[in-house]
């Protein structure tokens, strides 16, 4: 069980939006706080990000091509050719287009910087721990060699944007979608070894096998002695570990695994409630939509009706 895109796949609401930020010099972007997870991929040229993040307006970032740029809450910030430029806000038009992915071109006549920009809807009510422990600005370089594999996914990104061809309608979405994996993986190859948290507890000896177990089968009667026995851990020692590095206890995050499976269940499928139920181990439909309505504040009917995806985004 893939840990990191299970929970990846449990926020999600929709299908990433994208558009493709042509500025020539002189050219300034305001980018509007969004519901999600904004990212941009410096395909040529170069520019600066001025986030404004949680606490605060922060430093000017220079970005150059191949540079990649994740904003875990969708902050407003600023994207331009020098600091100091004015800016224009982004509006409602900015996303909005019929093209495989949209067009969006600002600015004078002066030195190019193409970029790809986007967010990825992602439920922000009930963030899994994974996104929430990522830091507020993640900012990856793929030169020289670094991280080949991300380098790969936005080298062939800007080949399928650059000359669409036959087969780019069903390419470009996997690859924007791909693209939140390899930035993440990245970001994790450069956490320190020794760090706590979910970079560490995904790639643990004893703490990934029993997260996986869970995610795989949240049904399943699982006991913290169970847990331990996968970890290869007494019961106190791997008690004592989970909760470190995945900041809640083992039984806790169990219980949340299974209304966030439950959750997405009811989003993306027709499943009966009482199927809903036995999949992530209630015994009756009832037990089920009291454990629900206690954590979601809604019964599993409603929050069906007001919150199923649509059928291309389910399928995307």
């Amino acid at each position: 069980m893939d840990v990191l895109t299970e929970a990846l796949a449990s926020m999600r609401t929709d299908r990433p939006a994208s558009v493709r930020t042509n500025g020539r010099a002189p050219w300034g972007l305001r980018m509007p706080p969004t519901a999600g997870a904004g990212f941009h991929v410096v395909l040529c040229g170069g520019c600066w990000l001025i986030p404004k993040l949680s606490t605060g307006p922060a430093d000017p970032v220079r970005l150059e091509a191949g540079d990649v740029i994740f904003l875990r809450a969708g902050p407003e910030h600023v994207l331009t050719d020098e600091p100091g430029t004015p800016a224009g806000v982004a509006g409602a038009e900015y996303f909005q287009d019929d093209e495989l992915v949209g067009a969006y071109n600002i600015g004078g006549s002066g030195e190019l910087t193409s970029l790809l920009c986007g967010n990825y809807h992602l439920d922000r009510a009930r963030p899994h721990p994974l996104v929430s422990q990522l830091p507020e600005l993640i900012h990856l370089r793929t030169r020289d060699g670094r991280h080949p594999q991300l380098t790969s996914a936005v080298q062939l990104l800007r080949t399928e944007l650059d000359g669409p061809r036959i087969g780019s309608s069903g390419i470009v979405p996997a690859l924007i979608d791909s693209l939140l994996l390899y930035i993440l993986r990245a970001w994790m190859d450069e956490c320190p070894t020794r760090s706590a948290g979910w970079a560490t507890a995904l790639k643990d000896p004893a703490i990934a096998p029993a997260l996986a177990a869970m995610h795989a089968d949240p049904a399943n009667s699982w006991t913290v002695e169970s847990l331990a026995g996968r970890a290869g851990l007494s019961r106190a020692a791997f008690a004592k570990k989970f909760n470190t590095m995945v900041g809640e206890p083992p039984l806790t995050y169990l219980t949340r695994w299974r209304m966030t499976t439950a959750a997405r269940l009811l989003r993306e499928s027709d499943a009966p409630l009482a199927a809903v139920a036995a999949r992530t181990g209630y015994g009756s439909e009832f037990a089920f939509a009291k454990a629900f309505k206690r954590e979601y504040g809604q019964a599993p009917g409603g929050y069906r009706r007001a919150h199923a995806m649509p059928v291309e985004a389910v399928a995307a």
